[in-house]
């Protein structure tokens, strides 16, 4: 394309940082922009993105109206970088999921009259009815969410409505919390957006709608019917659905760009703003995820993504709305013991090398001569136990593994093995095409991708993907512009595909197959220990 090409515009709101790309037709990366909040705006006095109280620990925030200000800035970063305003068709956007947003009443009003001659600030400084959003990190509702599972008769009937049991970083128990202890904001709140459609508001110049994708990590909305439960609404404040709105799909086109950005950055009046999403289901999209697919994010914590057509609810992971295709699914499940905990293996089994852990592990047979381990450094999510946990092949609870080779392979291997068990509790099975897209950093390690191939008995692909969610966004916007032509895949097709790294052995299946039955009993067993001690 040349410089007269359509571009569009991809927007991530994290809980550090408002970060941009701007992509050309071919969704190649032409520009990018941050504005980093502690940093760049140290007047709001955040540390990381957030406010904590010494005396309220468990209470975190973020002012408004320190994201409002970094929209201008990051805009105007842009422009001395010579973006092309004009040339953008379409934007669309992401934001940290969970956080909310409470307008004020009279501040549509404002919204729809913004001027280009004032910074945008300016004219928003009384556009809320607190000044601080609660957000993901917030872990002061535990009240709240016991009074939303026992509305619907616990925890595996909110997952089995919403997706998702209540947990305390959810909007719907932010929302009951304001309720509660702050009737008067609440009494003052016009609509009640999430993060994401918060800044898609700031775009279109009047309230947007909540998505499917992040409105089903609200513990509100019902994720078959994609409308909000009343049940739950009347649990979390009086009136809440018209404080909410309506909710649409995620490639929702829902107006053009509000005149304040066409005057102000020379943006075309034609110019479309798209429905805004959270953060990982814009991560889906950035990965190109597919039906049959299995994104395996290695970190600090370890992630598992699933796309999902039919998928079952349970109470220890996440099912969310597919930003893709509103009649599918995106199962997340979260693993808190990742990379501190392969570490720690390393550390004592091969003395901190990575070069040797992988010798090690490559020197072992698959299935570890039947030895089989669960690590947790930190009480795990699923399941519910911390503590080194070794047995044999006999299933005998033992102190310490014979060899360090073993150790480190009980050590991978049981991590995989806990993921492929909780992929398939919740419905994913491989498929003839399935892939396994590994990102992460561990994701450069191919001697364990090779263990995570045969445990899933699938190929593992890995994709460079450093901004998924902001790339995800950016591709969203054009998605939704061209949809009724080409499906995503044919939008997508110019983004190269992720890299065959390592194909499962002829036999994984017949290994692994018995193992992950043999982890199910295992696990039963030690939590039957636990509620019984």
């Amino acid at each position: 394309m040349g410089d007269s090409g359509p571009t569009y515009l991809g927007l991530d709101l994290s809980t550090q940082q408002l970060k941009a790309v701007v992509v050309d037709d071919q969704l190649q990366v032409l520009d990018e922009a941050y504005v980093q909040f502690d940093n760049d705006l140290p007047e709001f006095r955040t540390y990381g993105g957030v406010i904590n109280k010494k005396e309220s620990p468990s209470i975190a925030v973020a002012p408004c109206l320190m994201w409002v200000k970094a929209l201008d800035m990051l805009l105007d970063k842009l422009r001395v970088c010579g973006v092309d305003f004009a040339r953008v068709q379409g934007i669309s956007g992401c934001a940290q999921q969970h956080g909310t947003v409470y307008w004020s009443k009279g501040s549509r009003e404002l919204l729809r009259n913004l001027s280009p001659d004032k910074f945008l600030h300016q004219q928003l400084c009384n556009a809320f009815a607190t000044n601080y959003s609660p957000i993901w990190m917030d872990s002061s509702t535990s009240a709240e969410c016991e009074i939303l599972e026992q509305t619907v008769g616990g925890p595996q009937n909110l997952a089995q409505i919403t997706g998702s049991k209540a947990y305390e970083r959810f909007s719907g128990p932010q929302i009951a919390k304001i309720w509660r202890t702050r009737p008067d904001v609440y009494a003052n709140t016009e609509r009640i957006s999430l993060v994401s459609s918060f800044v898609a508001s700031l775009l279109v110049g009047d309230y947007a709608p909540i998505d499917y994708s992040d409105g089903s990590g609200m513990n509100l909305l019902d994720i078959r019917t994609k409308d909000w439960n009343d049940q739950l609404l009347k649990a979390s404040g009086p009136d809440l659905r018209v404080k909410l709105g309506e909710t649409v799909p995620s490639h929702t086109n829902l107006a053009t760009i509000s005149n304040y950005y066409v005057e102000r950055f020379g943006f075309s009046d034609q110019c479309r703003v798209i429905a805004f999403t959270g953060d990982n289901p814009a991560s889906l999209i950035g990965m190109r995820l597919s039906k049959d697919d299995l994104a395996c994010s290695l970190g600090t914590s370890d992630t598992l993504f699933l796309w999902l057509d039919d998928p079952k609810t349970l109470p220890e992971g996440h099912v969310l709305c597919n930003p893709i295709d509103q009649d599918a699914y995106m199962t997340m499940l979260c693993f808190k013991n990742g990379s501190f905990t392969r570490e720690r293996i390393r550390d004592s089994a091969a003395g901190g090398s990575w070069q040797i852990f992988n010798e090690l592990l490559d020197s072992t047979p698959r299935g570890n001569f039947g030895n089989i381990a669960l690590y947790y450094d930190v009480p795990e999510i699923i399941p519910a136990l911390v503590g080194d946990h070794r047995f044999n092949k006999a299933d005998d609870k033992i102190s310490r593994y014979s060899s360090k080779e073993v150790e480190v392979r009980a050590l991978v291997e049981g991590q995989f093995i806990a993921k492929r068990a909780y992929a398939e509790n919740f419905g994913f099975t491989v498929a003839s095409n399935s892939r396994i897209i590994a990102t992460g950093g561990a994701s450069a390690n191919k001697a364990m991708l090779q263990v995570l191939s045969d445990v899933f008995n699938a190929p593992v692909y890995t994709a460079e993907i450093a901004n998924s969610a902001v790339l995800g966004a950016a591709y969203l916007a054009k998605y939704a512009l061209h949809k009724d032509k080409n499906n995503f895949k044919e939008i997508t097709k110019y983004i190269p595909e992720p890299k065959l790294v390592c194909s499962p052995y002829s036999d994984a299946e017949s290994i692994y197959k018995p193992m992950v039955a043999r982890y199910r009993r295992i696990v039963a067993q030690l939590l039957e220990q636990n509620d019984s001690s």
